[in-house]
């Protein structure tokens, strides 16, 4: 795919580090639910500074949108998007990924690595298809939670949170093999992984030893 110059529509604060941009759509770009694209900023110095991101919408809305973590302390590609506003351009490249849904089962995030499964997520809900999906959500602290209401309506009890910090009503420290059984993970279902390198690798491991098989287990680093 060639490089795409897109407008931003609108640019907000989804929390305290995590921006929701929403841009217009242009006729030629296509994926499905869990894809990503690279993103410049369309300034002199920002062109070549691709950086990846998930697609937060539908295939089908008639805009893109995008929730992305920012690094004020970086001086980086989103440090730079802190500074950006309605009508300012962002430069899309080409679309990949290998997160996609096969059947119901658990997913597993860690912090701003949800973002693939959003648009999963959203997709399952705008067909009927949610069943039993469950999301396992591990954040920091309940400020980083990001979709908190979005995901308690969609998925009910399903939707289950760990925190780093001692939160009341949370789950507190990391994910384990025995909160995952707590939370009745099944090994006979797909498992989507998605978060920080070391996260995904204790997870994983976590899984493989709860018998979940290596090729039920769907990731993505991020």
């Amino acid at each position: 795919m060639k490089d795409i110059i897109v407008k931003i529509t609108d640019i907000q604060h989804e929390t305290h580090d995590v921006l929701n941009i929403h841009l217009e759509k242009p006729s030629d770009i296509d994926f499905t639910p869990g894809q990503a694209t690279e993103i410049a900023i369309n300034k002199p110095g920002w062109k070549d500074e691709g950086r990846p991101f998930t697609f937060v919408c539908l295939p089908e809305d008639d805009y893109l949108e995008f929730m992305i973590k920012t690094y004020p302390d970086h001086d980086g590609v989103t440090n730079e998007l802190l500074n950006l506003k309605k009508g300012d351009e962002l430069i899309l490249k080409d679309v990949f990924g290998a997160i996609h849904y096969e059947n119901e089962g658990a997913f597993i995030a860690g912090g701003a690595g949800v973002t693939p499964f959003i648009s999963i997520l959203r997709s399952l809900k705008a067909t009927d298809k949610i069943g039993n999906n469950k999301l396992i959500f591990a954040n920091k602290a309940e400020k980083d939670i990001i979709l908190r209401e979005e995901f308690s309506e969609m998925l009910g009890a399903n939707f289950i949170n760990i925190l780093e910090e001692k939160t009341s009503g949370f789950a507190n420290g990391r994910i384990t093999a025995e909160f995952l059984k707590d939370n009745n993970l099944d090994p006979d279902a797909n498992v989507y992984l998605c978060g920080p390198e070391p996260m995904m690798d204790a997870v994983k491991e976590h899984l493989l030893n709860l018998g979940v098989k290596q090729e039920k287990i769907i990731q993505e680093e991020f």
